[in-house]
C-alpha cells in the first residue's frame, strides 16, 4: 500500500518540477539565473522546488 502512495507522490513531484522549469525558462531573468534555478530543481527536486516557490518565483 505504501508503494502506491510513494509512486503517486513521485509523479506529482515530477509534474511540479517540470512545471517550475517551464516557468523558469519562460521568465525574464538572465540566462545564468535561469540555469542556476534549473540546476537547483534538478539536483534537489523537492527542496529546490520549495525554495524556488518561496524565494525565486517572483524574481525571475
Amino acid at each position: 500500500m505504501g508503494f502506491e502512495y510513494s509512486g503517486i507522490l513521485g509523479i506529482i513531484i515530477l509534474i511540479l518540477d517540470i512545471w517550475a522549469i517551464l516557468q523558469i525558462v519562460k521568465g525574464g531573468g538572465s540566462t545564468a539565473t535561469k540555469l542556476v534555478w534549473i540546476l537547483v530543481i534538478l539536483l534537489l527536486p523537492v527542496i529546490g522546488l520549495l525554495i524556488w516557490l518561496l524565494a525565486g518565483r517572483n524574481r525571475i
